[in-house]
């Protein structure tokens, strides 16, 4: 999870988005284990194992993107790094193949020609931008969960 002020900072691009374009608002995230069926004293304990073996650590916005895709409508990119590599394969090693590390900025179901002025202005808006992350939460979040009701279950912060 991004730290305090980059959480405040992303949230509120979220907000403008979600008002512009009449979508969702939703708490500012990477994801590095998406739906399971894993018990929540199991993720607990994961993520726990993964934020002890971690520090805080700041990585670059690469890119501003948007797809089809109703979770990843519009985002911002972020390099594979040596410290979320090593996270994901602690929290979900059968994923590391196709990690694409970012923080979504808008979910919906938005025609591209819609999308596409915004992607251009927040890549501008956002270049150069680093995004510091300093906790793990275990989330009640899922395709089958309405947005509005995510929750945030259990943040550990990394290096404890």
């Amino acid at each position: 999870m991004p730290c305090p002020e980059d959480t405040a900072f992303l949230a509120s691009l979220i907000g403008e988005l979600a008002t512009r374009f009449g979508t969702p608002n939703f708490a500012p995230h990477l994801t590095l284990r998406g739906d399971t069926d894993a018990t929540f004293e199991r993720l607990h304990d994961d993520v726990q194992a993964a934020a002890a073996a971690s520090q805080p650590f700041a990585e670059p916005i690469t890119t501003v993107e948007t797809t089809e895709a109703f979770f990843r409508a519009f985002y911002v990119r972020f390099a594979v790094s040596v410290q979320l590599d090593r996270l994901k394969r602690r929290l979900d090693p059968q994923g590391t193949e196709c990690f694409m590390p970012h923080v979504s900025l808008l979910y919906g179901n938005l025609p591209e020609e819609v999308k596409a002025p915004a992607a251009a202005e927040f890549s501008q808006r956002l270049a150069g931008r680093t995004i510091t992350f300093d906790r793990i939460s275990v989330v009640r979040s899922g395709q089958d969960i309405p947005i509005a009701d995510w929750t945030i279950q259990a943040p550990v912060p990394l290096g404890r």
